[in-house]
């Protein structure tokens, strides 16, 4: 009975039953929820603004930066080009089905739940809703209570713009989180720590649910000592310190060659104080760490490393200074967890040999940065080691390209999305032949008895793939050819009747 439901399981059912309908399957409704979800965004602009100031001290501008701008993008890109990802797929066929009809046929999973993280409170929690709506799905939405503020937005406002069944906002903390994961889902978007994702992967198993765990790791960033180090640490600098370090692709830590580590800690000084002026403290676009548990999480990570840089605090503020650490080893605090926070560790390794075997003999991370001029080296760091995404001589903005596939692997995470990705991601992409009943000749080679006559047949149309493309082409070019050498036939005729013809065809 209802009396003895939870919140989450009666939010859980009216969204299955509201999908049950079918209600998401026209692609007009889709494009209607989404452009409803683009006008959210437009609309409520300064409402998600003064949210994001409260949680994480980000300015407006910063907020409309790192934000919503991408947002507003993934949307659009999935209007414009819904009805072409959602399209029937044809495929290659073999010999046997060439003249079936097969195809892949996108559909909807059904009802997906979304686990946002705390840092990018709004990006990392609609940007699978995209996909979830384009794709057709229900959404159950789960901000994350870290960001207290946005997650209180997010519960009043959304629900004005998209469907309240199909996409209810769920808040709270661990509690209702663990409720929501006894439910039965059929897809579950996780953003946040390794430690949790393995909780929600655990939860999800009970009922086989899929799983896109996008988690993090310590992504490093190797500086070769011949390349443009001004460019390479203003770079660094931004990617590292933008929101105060607590972005999951940030570079975690440096590792580059002894000869080079002061100047890279002159050059990153240098850019501090360009960017977030002698006193970040002061200024609007430096934020401020999530909370006092996280601040006291960062500030424990530099016992045991020297400061070289930076190093002021202020814990009722949630303060930390931008800091750059050196003489730090493998066996450095800093160096046991992801780091979330603005301290930039520096790691002296003998060349690039010694970085890739370093990045070899930890866990799998989120991104590998390489600055170089050498493109045989990034190659070599490419083809060495293993990450979610290699980036060379910049940081972070491999995250504003739809086109590519954003996602960890190992411990960095499963599953990607953004664009496309995000759409194929969150559908079943089913299997489709659509067979006629005649030609039965053909098909009795698959029937007993199998003889070695039939076998030789079955090898032949079974294993000859039909590129279906290139065969119309083929026919197509032989039809050009015949029609060619018919006209050259005709116009060899002496006094052919068609030639005067043929002549008006040649002037025209």
């Amino acid at each position: 009975s209802f009396v003895h439901m939870s919140r989450e399981q009666l939010i859980v059912q009216r969204a299955r039953k509201s999908f049950q309908t079918g209600k998401t399957k026209p692609l007009e409704f889709r494009v209607h929820q989404l452009k409803n979800l683009l006008r959210f965004i437009t609309e409520k602009r300064r409402n998600i603004a003064d949210a994001v100031k409260k949680d994480l001290g980000k300015s407006e501008h910063g907020t409309e930066l790192f934000e919503t701008l991408g947002l507003e993008g993934e949307i659009n890109l999935a209007i414009e080009n819904l009805m072409e990802w959602a399209a029937p797929r044809p495929v290659e066929k073999n010999l046997l089905t060439i003249s079936d009809e097969v195809y892949i046929q996108p559909e909807p999973l059904g009802l997906v739940l979304i686990i946002g993280a705390w840092n990018y409170p709004w990006a990392v929690t609609l940007q699978p809703l995209v996909g979830a709506i384009a794709a057709g799905n229900a959404a159950i939405i789960k901000p994350s209570e870290v960001s207290s503020y946005s997650a209180k937005a997010m519960e009043e406002l959304l629900p004005l713009y998209l469907d309240k069944d199909l996409y209810p906002v769920v808040t709270g903390g661990v509690l209702e989180t663990q409720e929501l994961l006894k439910q039965k889902f059929d897809h579950i978007f996780y953003t946040g720590s390794s430690a949790v994702g393995r909780l929600v992967m655990e939860a999800a198993s009970h009922h086989l649910t899929p799983v896109t765990l996008e988690l993090g790791g310590k992504s490093p960033c190797y500086i070769d000592k011949n390349c443009d180090i001004t460019v390479a640490c203003r770079r660094i600098t931004w990617g590292k310190f933008v929101n105060c370090g607590q972005t999951c692709i940030a570079p975690d830590y440096i590792l580059c060659e002894p000869s080079i580590q002061s100047t890279v800690v002159e050059e990153i000084r240098k850019c501090i104080k360009e960017f977030y002026t002698d006193n970040p403290k002061s200024f609007e676009d430096y934020g401020r760490i999530i909370n006092q548990r996280h601040f006291k999480r960062i500030m424990a990570l530099m016992d045991g490393s020297t400061v070289a840089l930076g190093g002021d605090s202020d814990e009722s503020q949630c303060y930390i200074e931008p800091t750059v650490l050196k003489d730090v080893t493998s066996e450095s605090k800093v160096m046991r967890e992801e780091i979330f926070g603005p301290l930039l560790p520096i790691i002296t390794v003998s060349g690039v040999d010694e970085a890739i075997q370093f990045i070899n003999e930890r866990e799998k991370p989120l991104v590998v940065y390489v600055f170089s001029h050498e493109k045989k080296l990034i190659k070599r760091v490419i083809a060495e080691t293993s990450s979610g995404a290699l980036l060379a001589n910049d940081c972070l903005v491999h995250f504003t390209v739809s086109a590519l596939p954003f996602g960890g692997v190992g411990n960095s995470g499963m599953g990607c999305y953004h664009g496309r990705h995000t759409f194929d991601q969150l559908s079943h992409l089913r299997s489709c032949l659509i067979k006629q009943l005649k030609m039965e000749g053909v098909n009795s080679m698959r029937y007993p008895p199998h003889t070695a006559k039939k076998m030789s047949w079955a090898r032949f149309f079974l294993l000859k793939q039909v590129n279906m493309g290139r065969l119309r082409r083929t026919v197509l070019l032989a039809m050009l050819a015949g029609l060619a050498a018919f006209a050259v036939q005709v116009t060899s005729v002496p006094n052919s009747p068609n030639k005067s013809y043929i002549r008006q065809l040649n002037w025209r």
